[in-house]
């Protein structure tokens, strides 16, 4: 139903290798907004990230069956942060939904969240009470988030993830900050706005793998703390100092016991071993941290677009993403500045969103990061 004078809510879902979920997940949500098609009209966005398996046939069947949906296919895989933000930059609505596809995050939660952006709120983001995971990665997102509160300069729930509520102007808000290495969640707690939380019990994956093995979390975790964090650098200094007093104090003992007890001094060779692969690893652990900011901040000079978009489907209309201004449902339109390749995609495109955030198209600087959380 699209009526004139309601509300919009659109649904934003990063999709990679979860031809296994799709099906149930629009079936469900679809059914949860069912009640309240007379008060808002809903859509939903579906953000294909380099999907290898059947992701891209499914949504294109869906988006043929039902015309709220609409089908954002990345030229490769990006990320799921980088396919989150596609999904907001095309998002004409009132509110967006961020949810994952793996079924973790129950869909009629949302109709909570819904009901205390209601109230006035303008993020209102899900926290978990429980969550059907191992033990190894519970642990590890409890450590996460015990050391991000204490060195970041930001304040993010603990057991919060991307399942949230964000409303227009936040939205508007978000698509200014366009670096790469994003951490959504922690942009989000950074531009501020009234923030609350809906307490929820998180499911099992429904159906395939995560995408986010140990080493994509990592970097995931990396990012959380590099990109709102100096403490790092601090810390590098701060271990400097400690090296050079340690040292002092070694020098002023060889000293004593060449002094005091010259007959009891013996060569040290073992010792200057060990102190000399000591410091070489802390310098070397030092020159890596070092180099992660340096290779964060050569990334953003490069200025790249974020993401690079293959083909836009919006129901049964296939939608070019050539050069030139187009109208579209969603008010996805490309620059009447960019020139078009030969793949027809432009090489520094941009899309006049809602907002005015940029809707990268192009070769964009992303990684091989994907799947869910």
């Amino acid at each position: 139903m699209s009526g004139v004078g309601l509300r919009k809510v659109a649904y934003v879902f990063p999709i990679f290798n979860e031809a296994g979920n799709i099906d149930l997940l629009h079936e469900t949500v679809s059914r949860v907004v069912a009640p309240l098609t007379e008060r808002y009209e809903f859509s939903f966005i579906y953000v294909n990230d380099g999907s290898r398996d059947e992701s891209l046939a499914k949504l294109t069947a869906l988006a043929e069956a039902d015309d709220r949906v609409t089908v954002i296919d990345l030229s490769r895989n990006f990320g799921h942060q980088l396919a989150v933000t596609a999904g907001l930059d095309a998002a004409d609505a009132d509110a967006v939904i961020i949810m994952d596809s793996d079924m973790q995050d129950p869909p009629a939660v949302s109709l909570e969240l819904i009901e205390k952006w209601e109230e006035g709120y303008d993020v209102v983001y899900a926290q978990r009470r429980s969550r059907q995971d191992t033990v190894f990665k519970k642990t590890t997102a409890r450590a996460f988030y015990w050391a991000l509160r204490r060195i970041a300069d930001i304040d993010i729930p603990e057991n919060t993830g991307d399942f949230r509520l964000l409303d227009r102007k936040v939205v508007d808000e978000l698509g200014k900050y366009r670096e790469h290495n994003r951490f959504l969640r922690g942009l989000v707690s950074y531009i501020g706005f009234r923030q609350v939380a809906v307490p929820f019990d998180r499911d099992a994956r429904h159906a395939g793998t995560t995408g986010y093995p140990l080493r994509k979390m990592i970097r995931f975790a990396a990012d959380g703390i590099l990109g709102f964090s100096t403490a790092p650098l601090r810390l590098v200094s701060k271990i400097g100092y400690w090296i050079s007093a340690l040292s002092f104090l070694g020098v002023l003992y060889a000293l004593g016991v060449r002094t005091f007890a010259s007959s009891s001094a013996v060569p040290g060779w073992a010792f200057i071993t060990i102190v000399m692969c000591l410091l070489g690893g802390i310098q070397i652990i030092m020159l890596g941290l070092l180099g992660s900011y340096i290779g964060r901040i050569y990334t953003e000079a490069q200025g790249r677009p974020l993401y690079s978009v293959s083909s836009v489907r919006v129901g049964r209309e296939n939608v070019s993403v050539r050069g030139g201004r187009r109208q579209i449902v969603l008010d996805i339109a490309t620059s009447g500045e960019n020139v078009p390749t030969d793949s027809g995609v432009a090489t520094n495109g941009s899309a006049d969103v809602a907002g005015g955030a940029d809707l990268g198209v192009g070769v964009a600087g992303g990684d091989e990061r994907g799947g869910q959380r």
